[in-house]
């Protein structure tokens, strides 16, 4: 694949064959990942029930006896 200049920004086109294997559509988001200084991953973004989903894990995880307060996490100090 060849970087090109699209506007402002540098742009490479996504072969078919990773289109297809990621079921990407026209407006899909995608998630790139750098996995080291010459590696990285393209994957297809979660959806919004998919985001969901991840967070209700952490559901009901916080300690019974923490208290958020409010003016401790906005201390600028």
């Amino acid at each position: 694949m060849q970087v090109s200049k699209w506007g402002n920004s540098l742009a490479v086109r996504l072969p078919a064959a990773v289109v297809e294997a990621l079921d990407l559509h026209e407006g899909d988001d995608i998630e790139i990942q750098v996995k080291s200084a010459r590696s990285l991953t393209v994957g297809k973004a979660p959806d919004n029930r998919a985001l969901l989903e991840r967070l209700r894990k952490y559901r009901g995880r916080l300690p019974k006896d923490f208290r958020f307060d409010r003016l401790e996490a906005h201390d600028r100090g």
